[in-house]
This record gives structure tokens, sequence and C-alpha cells, in this order.
């Protein structure tokens, strides 16, 4: 009879922590990848701002309508470095995720490798007793007389 392996429930809590690191995973890329398309579109924003001011400059402007567009193109600036920092943040916050997940990844696989040993090795058992089995009947029928 097979016995059973004897860390399973550690090894269900390594796949569960697994699991949970996978979706941990999934999250901080998301949200990595959203804060770039932010950083792009304040990009894009101000490139088209730009543009516009270079166009408003050149038919000509009044200090006030100059004075508007330096401080929104300011405000932007702003808005970007702050936005910089928050992608910078969260590409450190996948990479830590991704650490984390490959770490846990390791002590699953290693419970895995254990696993796998012992079912193998109770295989193997469970074909010697077998074997055995089928040793003593053939040995027994040799002994009995035929009719």
């Amino acid at each position: 009879m097979t016995r059973p392996f004897s860390l399973q429930t550690v090894l269900d809590l390594m796949q569960a922590r697994t699991d949970e690191a996978t979706r941990n995973l999934a999250r901080l890329i998301a949200s990595e990848k959203d804060a770039k398309a932010r950083l792009d579109m304040l990009l894009g924003y101000r490139d088209e701002y730009a543009g516009r001011f270079r166009e408003a400059a050149q038919n000509g402007l009044t200090q006030r309508e100059w004075q508007n567009f330096q401080h929104f193109l300011g405000r932007l600036d702003d808005a970007i470095e702050q936005q910089r920092g928050i992608v910078a943040m969260q590409v450190r916050n996948t990479a830590a995720g991704q650490l984390q997940w490959q770490q846990q990844r390791k002590k699953l696989k290693a419970f895995d490798t254990l696993s796998e040993r012992h079912f193998a090795s109770e295989s193997a058992r469970e074909m010697k007793r077998e074997q055995k089995l089928q040793d003593e009947f053939a040995a027994r029928s040799k002994d009995r007389p035929e009719r």
C-alpha cells in the first residue's frame, strides 16, 4: 500500500503561496504598464500643447497668454516628473515582486521534487512487493503435485 507524502500539507501551502505570488506579480506588471501609459499620455499632451504654444507665439501672444502657456507647461512638466517617479517606483515594485515570485517558485519546486521522489520510491517499493508475491505464487505452483 502506497504511503501518503508526509509533506503534502507543506507542498499545498507552497503551491498556494506561489499562486498568490503569481497573482501579485501580474498586478504589479499591470500597475507598471498603467503608470508608463500615463507617462506617455502626459508626454504626448505636453508635446501637443508645446506645439500649440509655438503656433500661437508665431501669430503673436499677449503677455497674459504667454504667461498662461508657460504656467500650464510648467504644471505639465511637474506632472511628468511626478509620473516618472511613480514609474520608477512601479519598476522597483515589479522587480521585487518578480524576485519574490522566483523565490516562491524555487521553494515549490524543491517540495515538488521531494514529492516526486517519494512517489517514485513508493512505486518501486510497490513493484518489489508485487514481484515478491508473484515469485511466492510461482514457487507454490511448482511445489504442488500435478493431478
